[in-house]
């Protein structure tokens, strides 16, 4: 089917729209001629922008394309990851938030520094930038394909169209640019998805009717509490080994974190967590009855054998096309919200990269870089971003299904991640060198398991994956292998054992095993180095080897009460008190009792609650944050318990 005029209008109206917020924020207010404006929307954004952006950030074409794909293959079991939500938003909000806002950071690797040094610093940051410089092409290239699919519309000219537009409006408008923008996509996400569970239950009788159908064919899927970790869905996979994916996205990945602190106060940002919660499971819920009537619709209304697509990630715009094919404009709509999950996906990439190279990488090699001149490298860097992407999205074109593919690579990087930023905020005892090891060693795990995984699949590419192999189709033969999963019944392969049992570990276990690898090698090397050199909170020099604090050997003196959440003493408060001194490894907290249970303390009239500065110590604010000079350090630890 052939896109109509009203259809391509559609379409190039969201692009259009999308340019002009873009223009608005770049002409408007103090036009982005700060640091702050431009990579911190000026630290004034209220709860609810912020929660639609912190949701279009990674509701992207991936998951609109690959979710319903997924229940129309192997049933509801995807559903139960709406189990992660709860826990993967509130520890978010009453953990990571707090620490991150009084910090009064603009990039989230700024922390490393504050808790270890500038090397754990910069590891942090290239991680990251790998992580998100890959993933983006993934985005980019997702709803390509699928225009491709549909339209005919040259695949490549489909990127670039999307690419140079999503760059042009990132680098005028900046932060407040990106999250308006996110706002009206999210809107446009919505409204497409409807329109399509709306018109396809109406085609094939209601949505009792799909249900029903749904239910009599084996796709309404019951609780599966296997604990086996091979297995690729089970309810302990989605709702355990989901929370950790959850916290790599949504406690310590840039894009949302800068989000955060774009709010005007802690309470807006903590709000924006808890509003994105019920959007979370509105965007599950439609993507899973998309699905559910795809599978309906396609058993009463079948494709004949030659229309059926060769790739999973073009099957929900077959079906969209099928059944919106009379109705003009509503499927340029749907492709509309397609374009707009990648364009606010990729918006967060190149605002949140350009954020992380200027304060990581640019600023401490330039320390008398002007205000200005840092606001245009910003904006380079985010032009330049943009057009790296581009090159990436070939590379995405190797890769295998969109939604795995995109999850693993976030599992894969996100996770060791997650567990650096674990490591310092909750174990004291953890030094700069047992971090800059974890998260080597995390890295390693994650790439052998995840690349080792990729490999296996290779070797049997002579026959299909059963539904719940968690192994990656290869490159060369994807739409073989595709087309023979979802169209013919497949023989039961033999059981994995030895490394290839290993390579079968369900990819939404990444995040979790790769985090605790780090945690765990890290802890282990701090323990065995006992070096804790670097800088303290405030520039001051660390001891070089003062008494040891049992368990762990960094000294108390060392560590910046404000990087550390006492997690273990609270998770355990049974314990004796003098177990749980034992537990925060000598850290003190003023105006606390001699265990270390948080107590609120006034700030005094300190924006967030921080500590006035102590003798000899300066703190002022310039464009994206604060500026502490070596000094005594003053702490301040608020109450931040559930």
């Amino acid at each position: 089917m052939e896109f109509t005029v009203i259809d391509y209008s559609i379409f190039a109206l969201l692009l259009v729209l999308s340019v002009a917020i873009g223009l608005f924020y770049a002409l408007s207010g103090d036009r982005q001629r700060t640091v702050q404006e431009f990579l911190l929307a000026n630290r004034n954004m209220g709860f609810l922008p912020v929660a639609l952006s912190l949701l279009a950030t990674f509701q992207s074409a991936v998951a609109i394309l690959g979710v319903p794909g997924e229940i129309y293959r192997f049933g509801t079991e995807y559903w139960f990851l709406g189990c992660s939500y709860l826990l993967g938003l509130l520890i978010p909000a009453h953990i990571f938030i707090p620490v991150f806002y009084r910090l009064r950071i603009t990039s989230t690797y700024e922390y490393l520094e504050l808790r270890f040094n500038k090397t754990v610093r910069v590891f942090g940051t290239i991680t990251f930038i790998f992580q998100m410089v890959i993933y983006m092409g993934v985005v980019l290239y997702a709803p390509a394909l699928a225009l491709n699919a549909v339209t005919g519309f040259d695949l490549w000219s489909a990127v670039l169209t999307m690419g140079l537009v999503c760059t042009l409006y990132t680098t005028l408008g900046g932060l407040k640019a990106v999250i308006w923008t996110d706002v009206f996509q999210t809107l446009v996400m919505f409204a497409g998805q409807v329109a399509v569970i709306v018109v396809g239950a109406r085609r094939v009788g209601g949505m009792a009717r799909v249900w029903r159908l749904a239910e009599q064919e084996g796709k309404i899927s019951g609780i599966d509490l296997d604990p086996d970790p091979f297995e690729r869905h089970t309810f302990w996979t989605l709702a355990v080994g989901g929370i950790f994916m959850m916290l790599s996205l949504y406690g310590v990945n840039q894009a949302q974190v800068q989000r955060y602190l774009s709010a005007r106060s802690e309470r807006e940002a903590k709000l924006s967590c808890y509003a994105v919660f019920p959007c979370q499971q509105i965007v599950l819920c439609l993507s899973c009855l998309t699905g559910l009537v795809m599978f309906v619709y396609d058993r009463e209304h079948p494709l004949v054998p030659a229309q059926r697509p060769g790739d999973s990630d073009q099957l929900v715009l077959y079906f969209v096309m099928d059944v919106l094919q009379d109705l003009p404009g509503l499927p340029g709509l749907f492709v509309a919200c397609l374009f707009s999950g990648s364009l606010s996906t990729i918006s967060s990439a190149f605002n949140s990269l350009a954020t992380v190279t200027m304060e990581d990488l640019v600023r401490p090699h330039c320390p008398g870089l002007s205000e200005s001149r840092a606001t245009l490298f910003s904006k380079l860097l985010a032009l330049g971003y943009g057009l790296l992407c581009l090159g990436m999205a070939y590379v995405s074109s190797m890769l295998g299904p969109v939604l795995q593919a995109a999850i693993s690579i976030f599992g894969m990087v996100g996770g060791p991640l997650l567990g650096l930023f674990c490591l310092g905020m909750f174990f004291p005892c953890a030094n700069p060198t047992g971090a800059v090891v974890g998260l080597l060693a995390g890295l390693a795990m994650a790439f052998w398991v995840g690349i080792g995984s990729l490999l296996h699949s290779m070797g049997t590419a002579g026959r299909a994956p059963p539904p719940n192999s968690t192994t990656h189709p290869p490159v060369g033969n994807l739409t073989t292998v595709l087309a023979t999963t979802l169209l013919a019944p497949t023989l039961a392969p033999q059981s994995p054992t030895g490394l290839q049992k290993f390579y079968s570990l369900s990819y939404m276990w990444y995040s979790a095993h790769n985090s605790t690898t780090v945690i765990l090698v890290g802890l282990l090397v701090s323990l065995l180095t006992g070096e804790c050199g670097g800088v303290g909170a405030g520039g001051s020099p660390r001891p070089a080897h003062p008494p040891l604090c049992p368990p762990g050997p960094t000294p108390a003196a060392a560590v910046d009460p404000r990087t550390i959440y006492p997690v273990l003493p609270r998770l355990l408060c049974c314990l004796p008190q003098k177990y749980r001194q034992r537990l925060c490894c000598g850290v003190s907290f003023p105006a606390q009792d001699t265990d270390c249970a948080d107590t609120v303390v006034k700030s005094n009239g300190v924006a967030n609650g921080l500590a006035p500065p102590g003798p000899g110590q300066r703190e002022e604010e310039e464009g994206q944050g604060y500026v502490r000079a070596a000094g005594a350090p003053a702490y301040a630890l608020q109450e931040t318990s559930f």
